[in-house]
């Protein structure tokens, strides 16, 4: 079986997070910057799992299951959000956002 070197997989996991930090700045809706800030923590996720594979140790792997925990409750806060807001304005944009402060 051949391995994959970890400087392979740490660059793919910078790119994961640089394509979902551009998503996160350039996007309006929120369902899309939601699932930006998910690609991010995926790509960290990614970068503990190789860099605890290398070092050997578990400490890493235990960081994402806490990472996945809250990842898991942060899209069901942030889908509760997005239906209410839904809900009351008929739109998930950003901009719109501006309309639930007055």
């Amino acid at each position: 079986m051949m391995s994959v070197e970890p400087w392979i997989i740490l660059s793919f996991a910078a790119l994961i997070f640089v394509i979902g930090l551009v998503g996160l700045v350039v996007r309006r809706n929120i369902l899309i910057i939601l699932m930006c800030i998910e690609l991010m923590l995926n790509a960290v996720n990614l970068t503990f799992v190789v860099l605890s594979k290398s070092q050997s140790n578990l400490e890493g792997q235990m960081a994402v299951f806490f990472i996945i925990t809250v990842a898991a409750a942060e899209s069901a806060v942030g889908l509760g959000l997005v239906i209410a807001m839904f809900r009351t304005l008929k739109s998930v944009s950003t901009e719109d956002i501006q309309l639930l402060k007055e």
